[in-house]
């Protein structure tokens, strides 16, 4: 495409994963387009460079953004190279990701075309996703208790609420369960997932939310809901529900996502931002294996993810 770079050789601390109903963000500068190759593969879509004007200062923030489906939506939720998407963003520079996706809704009162801020995930896919960067001759256990990132998700709930009256209605909290998909859910499922207490049913949150963790990256979901899965009275869930509501809806996606990143790009949340709070945590719970029983391949691929944390 004419005048955007191959390159882009400063680093990008903030990342939106877009995922069905935000394929882009029409509003910023498309500048660069990068296609970084992990020791995991190559991501699932190339990362477009996005320049954003800090609402502070006015100086152009650059922003990655990562189709988590592919351009054309041709991954489904088990074919995304997660680890790659991950490792790709951190190297970088990323250390915040706003992650997006389409959920049906478990709770009458998460209504469809309704945005909900996750706080905690139950996990139903069934193991065929690769779901860690230890493996292979190298054992790391990173703490997961909370899945996403308390500060960020402070900031986007501020910024959602800011929106209310303007289309848009925020759920401040909520568990996602994660199914494995592509099929949507028997009506026994559904019935059983929301006896558990969940607000959300989505494809996608893991194993994004646990590499993130994994890659000392603050990690924090926007859902939106298109539907009402199968257990609601106003009929099953098809692709037409879904891809209607997300159509009808695309707009204020789009803008709370871009009232996020405005928020995200004062200086005053620098340090969030970089996750500083995050760092080092790898370090440690990675470094349960001793040196001498680390494999040569193993050891090579977490040194180009964290450089100098496991020489």
């Amino acid at each position: 495409m004419a005048g955007i770079a191959d390159h882009y050789d400063d680093p990008i601390h903030i990342a939106v994963i877009g995922g069905t109903g935000l394929a882009s963000l029409a509003d910023f500068t498309h500048v660069a387009n990068v296609k970084p190759s992990t020791p995991w593969g190559v991501p699932s879509s190339p990362i477009a460079v996005l320049h954003h004007p800090s609402p502070s200062t006015g100086k152009s923030i650059p922003i990655a953004f990562l189709s988590r489906h592919g351009l054309h939506h041709e991954l489904a939720p088990h074919e995304v190279p997660s680890r790659a998407n991950i490792a790709a963003l951190r190297s970088i520079g990323v250390r915040t990701i706003i992650a997006f996706s389409a959920v049906g809704s478990l709770q009458e009162d998460i209504k469809p075309r309704d945005f909900v801020v996750p706080d905690q995930i139950i996990d139903r896919t069934k193991g065929v996703r690769p779901f860690t960067f230890f493996e292979g001759g190298m054992v790391g256990h990173v703490g997961f208790a909370d899945p996403f990132d308390g500060d960020v998700g402070k900031v986007v709930r501020k910024c959602g609420h800011s929106l209310e009256g303007e289309g848009v209605r925020l759920h401040d909290s909520g568990t996602v369960v994660c199914m494995e998909g592509p099929q949507f859910s028997t009506r026994a499922e559904s019935k059983l997932y929301r006896s558990w207490g969940g607000a959300v049913i989505n494809m996608s949150a893991l194993p994004e939310a646990k590499l993130a963790k994994e890659a000392e990256i603050a990690y924090q979901m926007i859902c939106m809901s298109t539907d009402y899965d199968c257990w609601h009275e106003s009929g099953d869930v098809t692709v037409e529900m879904v891809m209607g509501n997300m159509k009808a809806n695309a707009e204020n996606a789009r803008r709370f996502v871009g009232a996020v990143l405005d928020e995200l790009s004062k200086e005053e949340h620098s340090d969030l931002v970089l996750a500083k709070h995050l760092e080092s945590q790898t370090k440690f719970a990675g470094s349960i294996t001793a040196p001498a029983g680390r494999s040569a391949e193993a050891k090579s691929k977490l040194q180009w993810l964290f450089p100098g944390y496991f020489d």
